[in-house]
């Protein structure tokens, strides 16, 4: 057990002690409850998941996909947030089905059709860049 979890398991011991105005048996009872769940919280808290490396590489754009973000290198995920700034600030999402998305003249070469799912982005996404 860390060092942390162990203070806060006291501090939450001595809390439910000082509240408890039942006999000592209960107030030690709902004290070690109380202790119990501090330790799991301290643990989550030390235990926070790290964000994939494979996703925070930076990768090159095509020519036809570097049109709509630039020409920079991006992680997949900063790529996937710029074509989405662009069918927005365009207003290119179907107003009907808000699941596809329209292609103008610089998605169509990107997309190959004049409209596609927003689930098959990534799809594309993953056509064009190395």
């Amino acid at each position: 057990m860390a060092k942390t979890a162990k203070k806060a398991a006291k501090k939450a011991v001595k809390k439910a002690v000082k509240k408890a105005a039942a006999p000592k048996k209960a107030a030690k009872k709902a004290a070690k409850k109380v202790a119990k769940k501090a330790v799991k919280k301290a643990a989550k808290k030390k235990s926070a998941r790290k964000p994939n490396a494979a996703f925070m590489a930076p990768l090159t754009a095509s020519p036809v996909l570097a049109e709509v973000i630039g020409s920079k290198p991006l992680p997949r995920t900063e790529i996937v947030k710029k074509i989405w700034e662009y069918i927005r600030k365009n207003k290119l999402q179907d107003q009907k089905n808000k699941r596809m998305i329209n292609a103008d003249t610089k998605l169509k070469p990107l997309f190959g059709k004049d409209q596609i799912s927003m689930f098959d982005l990534a799809k594309i996404v993953s056509k064009h860049v190395k």
